[in-house]
């Protein structure tokens, strides 16, 4: 009969064999770095790699030892790897950087760009982050921002990433690939949606309110409590807001920030009209300058991967293996490649830092594609 005791004290000696082996190929594996720093080669070989595990796979006795002993080596071949970035990194063989470190953003006599108009949400995240003073003007579409960057026109642009209920705002990725711009801040703002109208509006007057179809769809449980209203779909919640206060009727209302009250003279009607609370959208500032902070302390980056197995794992273990805490990842269609994908991660770090130098050299040497967004 099995004794389960006896069979565990034996895996614990193959464990304990299998341990000091691993601890030598380490060792070798330092060797192997040293040599190639000697002699300018590359980290990584990947026909090397896929000879190796071919073969390993060959000589194994069953099916299962064959997948198994592919799926073993491949992890043991990379964290062979990022042993030799972490050494290359320790001996000073560094790639060298583009991204300028700073105390401060440049602000002096920065213009700013915004997408929208006065009193909308991307205005607030503006006056917020550069202050009441700051130089700024609108344009209509996030692509016109990017490209007033591009010809020189603002320094920064205000752009909105990400929604806490609505999720990513997926043209910005895309214009974030399209554009070689780099994210060096981002700004929260808090969707506190109120009810607005003409001064000395009251609530049994309003016949049609207008917002933006977020806005409206936000505040729904407040709209359900007024059947009779009828609701009218705007590109802007600051646009909804300029109609009700140049058409100066009654009859109107538009639910939009108080920002957006304040700036066209209108009264708040209703406040805490939003049905979540918790409602924030996180925009980024974005400049043609690659600069981050000294204190900056989140990455953003975007690679594009080969269509094999365990690829994004093998990616993403960079992160795991440098002790950093990624805290976001999407992904995009890559659209002249069908079925083929661009990642997008956020992580926590700076460029300085050598844990997050190590991991973008991984990254870099084994993705397709790598584009570092910014360090904010």
């Amino acid at each position: 009969m099995l004794d389960l005791q006896e069979i565990r004290k034996e895996i614990d000696q193959v464990d304990s064999e299998m341990l000091e082996l691993f601890e030598k190929r380490m060792e070798l594996c330092t060797q192997v770095a040293e040599f190639k720093i000697e002699n300018g080669k590359p980290v990584f070989d990947r026909a090397r790699e896929q000879e190796k595990l071919e073969r390993l796979k060959r000589q194994a006795s069953t099916p299962f030892a064959e997948m198994g002993a592919q799926e073993l080596f491949s992890q043991i071949m990379a964290i062979s790897r990022k042993l030799q970035y972490t050494i290359l990194t320790e001996k000073g063989q560094e790639e060298p950087s583009e991204y300028q470190m700073v105390e401060a953003l440049p602000m002096d006599r920065a213009k700013v760009v915004f997408q929208g108009v006065e009193g909308a949400y991307s205005f607030a995240a503006m006056k917020s982050f550069f202050g009441p003073q700051v130089q700024s003007f609108h344009v209509r579409t996030w692509k016109d921002a990017m490209e007033a960057i591009a010809w020189g026109d603002a320094d920064y642009a205000v752009l909105p990433i990400e929604n806490s209920t609505a999720g990513i705002v997926a043209d910005i990725y895309d214009l974030l690939v399209k554009y070689h711009h780099y994210i060096v801040g981002e700004q929260i703002v808090r969707a506190e949606h109120v009810l607005m109208g003409v001064p000395g509006t009251s609530l049994e007057e309003i016949k049609t309110v207008y917002s933006h179809p977020q806005g409206l769809w936000q505040c729904r449980k407040f709209l359900e409590q007024h059947p009779g209203w009828e609701q009218v779909d705007f590109d802007n919640t600051a646009t909804a807001a300029r109609k009700v206060a140049q058409d100066g009727d009654k009859s109107q209302a538009a639910i939009a920030s108080r920002y957006a009250a304040e700036h066209y003279g209108l009264e708040i009607l209703k406040e805490g009209i939003t049905s979540s609370s918790s409602n924030a959208t996180r925009f980024i500032i974005v400049s043609k300058k690659k600069m981050f902070l000294k204190g900056a302390g989140k990455v953003s980056i975007c690679f594009e991967l080969p269509h094999e197995r365990g690829s994004l794992y093998n990616i993403l273990s960079h992160v795991i293996y440098n002790n950093l805490n990624m805290t976001k990842i999407e992904s995009r269609p890559i659209p002249e490649k069908n079925w083929e994908y661009r990642f997008f991660v956020d992580f926590e770090g700076n460029l300085g830092d050598s844990g997050v130098k190590n991991a973008l050299r991984g990254i870099e040497q084994e993705a397709r594609r790598l584009r570092i967004f910014g360090n904010y």
